[in-house]
């Protein structure tokens, strides 16, 4: 499908969003950041992962092997959520009142996990202002297969190696990341048949300044990456590249599980947030992991509140929303859009939601609602 330069989509698009109202005194309670919970968020998250790194630390250098291999994939399961979901709010800029915080860690938690901050930050800008409007994001592009193959599984529950870049953006399993890496080393996209491929292309064309940053960043990562690898060789510490080069692609059962139901078979081109987006209950532990992006539609609605203050924001407008789904509930429900899919490729679920969105004569202009931090890049603002 031939799309419009994404210059002239800011032009022609304007998505007039319905968000629910709420007193703007709360929306800016909600919307304060504090540094104490960024670093429990943060730090917390990072602490477990320098946890479980050395118990499995332990457990190779005294070759207790079942122990190996239980500390290795709680290891994994807590670095998976580096990639992608850190720096995810990370990126946005919400989490630290202080900013330099938010670079630290969110180039920390990219360069452990291979994921390329810039390229991202322009994709999810975009995706944020046209959120399933295929015209102007195609971050994820529906339908998606929630795939619950045997060998699929089978990699998300020990050591994602082949799994493809799908049509979202990302990089797959841990062949397609370093290759995805290699080429962007060298200012090479690679098959524009690919639809995430396309849409990096239309990003680069968009967004030069961020190419070239992403270009720097890929050989940010071979560099330290290979230089991990050098040191294990040399010191016979096999076990250091498990826990930091391999750890992201270790254990993806949860953060796969968490994840793929923000938006799947839900509505494209709809201005209302809460037909395009999933939000989900969790256990608090899963919910920490996840920087709290199970409250989705909130975060959708008010992009600009920290992930801490999402479950807050949803019980104070919950009577306007749809009754948040459960993991199970998420994943019977997609399973049901896919197979009816298959019958009929044009289908999309129509979430219930308590009353219709009103239309709105104009676009709000209000700042803090309209907000989604700092995420954008220079030649997005």
């Amino acid at each position: 499908m031939d799309y419009q330069p994404l210059s002239e989509v800011r032009d022609s698009l304007k998505v007039n969003w319905y968000r629910v109202k709420m007193p703007p005194e709360k929306l800016r309670e909600f919307s304060k950041r504090s540094d104490l919970q960024g670093w429990f968020q943060a730090g917390g998250h990072f602490a477990l992962f320098l946890i479980t790194g050395g118990l499995t630390y332990l457990s190779w250098a005294h070759e207790f092997w079942p122990g190996l291999f239980v500390s290795l994939f709680a290891h994994g399961t807590v670095a998976s959520f580096f990639s992608g979901t850190a720096p995810h709010e990370l990126g946005h800029g919400s989490v630290f009142r202080t900013k330099w915080l938010n670079k630290f860690f969110l180039y920390l938690f990219s360069l452990l996990s291979w994921w390329d901050p810039f390229d991202y930050a322009s994709s999810h800008t975009y995706h944020h202002r046209y959120t399933l409007h295929p015209a102007g994001d195609r971050e994820n592009l529906l339908p998606l297969h929630p795939s619950v193959g045997k060998t699929f599984l089978l990699q998300m529950f020990t050591v994602n190696i082949f799994t493809q870049p799908g049509r979202t953006f990302g990089k797959g399993g841990l062949i397609s990341t370093v290759l995805v890496t290699i080429r962007s080393a060298f200012g090479r996209v690679g098959d524009q048949k690919i639809s995430s491929n396309e849409w990096l292309t239309a990003l680069h064309a968009d967004q030069p300044v961020q190419h070239r940053k992403s270009i720097i960043w890929s050989r940010i990562l071979l560099a330290f990456h290979g230089l991990i690898l050098l040191i294990s060789i040399a010191t016979g510490l096999w076990v250091l590249p498990l826990v930091t080069t391999f750890s992201s692609f270790i254990g993806n059962w949860l953060g796969y599980f968490v994840g793929l139901p923000q938006h799947c078979g839900l509505r494209t081109n709809t201005s209302d947030f809460r037909k395009s987006v999933r939000s989900m209950k969790l256990n608090p532990l899963v919910e920490f992991l996840y920087w709290h992006m199970n409250w989705h539609t909130e975060h959708h609605m008010y992009a600009g509140v920290p992930c801490y203050n999402l479950k807050y924001l949803a019980r104070q407008i919950a009577d306007d929303m749809p009754e948040p789904r459960t993991m199970r509930s998420a994943w019977g429900e997609m399973l049901e859009i896919w197979k009816r899919q298959q019958a009929e490729p044009g289908y999309q679920f129509d979430t219930p939601v308590p009353t219709p969105a009103r239309t709105r004569s104009k676009s709000s202009n209000d700042e803090l609602e309209n907000s989604i931090g700092e995420l954008a890049p220079k030649g997005l603002r």
